[in-house]
């Protein structure tokens, strides 16, 4: 049903979705003020393992302290390293410091890492997890909307380089995800709408009745009032989990599904420079765009379908334009060869996930250049 006070009514105080992975299962815990209880949940998630928590210094000046004391309340907390802020921290010139860093907390194979932060953080915490020691536990508290609904769950973990995003990782899936809800309550309206693009993004690629929901209901998301932010939430988790579960590691094409508009959003991101003049969301929105533009130019998707898309994203604030990325603006030629450094490039072929419709996403391999040029050479123009 989709109402999210009714999907509540129940009166329960957390959801849990479990991630189904051979070997590899983990639940994603999603409820009010779970970081006070996290000390007694990774003792069941983690048995015997103390806790090194990495984060960036945002979120460390607000959860830092308050985790701290759930995790001494159980003998688990080992130290924490802090991060800068931003998309910047995703590299190699923080990520070698910052394994440093836990390998002098102590960290030993038997312990874990916990990532308190959004995005940023979880990809970093659990590439540096992934590695260290060859290999120690990781569990995500992610922080922003963003990270709640997508990147903390499903294990992809990775770095940027100057060639493109996500370039350099691994999967690393984690022991446990918690989600609370209430902390996104402290997030700037400019994260909040970049994380709130990738709730979008689950109702575009196969979930249409879902994105109906959110044309009508985002106010109440944003607001917080009424339980639909959580039913949001648990939404997007449901489909992330369930598609992890279906290809864990992106070899069947289904997960591939997920990087919807996020072809064209890199590209915008690297071009940006991976800094506050675009942030993630805001690029996987004008991606998103894009995808359902190219796919009416190509015959594939209503015309309707791609202004609703444009109309319900510019109504939440978010960005649909190439030409809304401050400062000079990118070539279609520049655009293309940040395009053709993304993962889904196979034998020199671009593969671009493209719609039939709203909740209608497939992965197109065959994507015809010489259309895709003109396409952005009238996007980059378009104001």
């Amino acid at each position: 049903m989709r109402d999210g006070a009714t999907a509540l009514a129940s009166g329960q105080s957390e959801t849990t979705i479990e991630v189904a992975l051979p070997e590899r299962s983990y639940p994603v815990i999603i409820g009010e003020n779970l970081i006070a209880s996290a000390g007694r949940r990774m003792t069941a998630a983690v048995p015997d393992a103390r806790c090194a928590v990495v984060s960036d210094r945002n979120v460390a000046a607000v959860y830092l302290t308050p985790l701290k004391a759930s995790l001494d309340q159980h003998g688990l907390f080992l130290g924490e390293a802090v991060v800068s802020p931003g998309e910047a921290s995703k590299s190699f010139s923080v990520l070698a410091p910052l394994c440093e860093s836990l390998l002098a907390l102590g960290v030993e194979r038997g312990d874990c890492i916990i990532a308190l932060g959004g995005g940023v953080v979880g990809d970093l915490a659990g590439f540096a997890a992934s590695i260290l020691r060859r290999g120690v536990r990781v569990v995500q508290m992610p922080t922003s909307l963003l990270a709640q609904v997508d990147s903390a769950i499903g294990g992809k973990t990775g770095i940027d380089t100057r060639l493109g995003k996500n370039l350099i990782g691994t999967f690393h899936q984690p022991s446990l995800v918690l989600a609370d809800i209430s902390v996104l309550s402290t997030l700037s309206p400019r994260e909040f709408r970049a994380g709130y693009a990738e709730v979008v993004k689950y109702g575009l690629l196969g979930d249409a009745a879902f994105f109906a929901w959110l044309e009508q209901g985002s106010a109440e998301v944003f607001s917080g009032q009424g339980g639909k932010r959580r039913y949001a939430v648990e939404t997007s988790a449901r489909a992330k989990a369930k598609i992890v579960q279906e290809d864990e590691r992106e070899t069947s094409g289904t997960r591939a599904l997920l990087n919807l508009g996020h072809t064209f959003g890199h590209a915008l991101e690297a071009y940006a420079g991976y800094s506050d003049r675009l942030l993630h969301g805001e690029a996987i929105a004008i991606g998103m765009r894009l995808a359902f533009t190219f796919s009416v130019e190509l015959g594939l998707c209503p015309k309707d379908d791609a202004e609703r898309v444009e109309r319900h994203l510019a109504a939440i604030g978010l960005p649909t334009k190439i030409a809304a990325v401050p400062g000079a603006k990118p070539t279609p030629e520049e655009l293309l060869r940040l395009m053709a450094q993304d993962k889904k490039v196979k034998g020199s072929k671009l593969a671009l996930v493209l719609v039939h419709g709203i909740g209608a996403a497939f992965v197109e391999r065959e994507v015809p250049l010489s259309r895709l040029t003109q396409f952005l050479a009238e996007e980059c123009n378009r104001r």
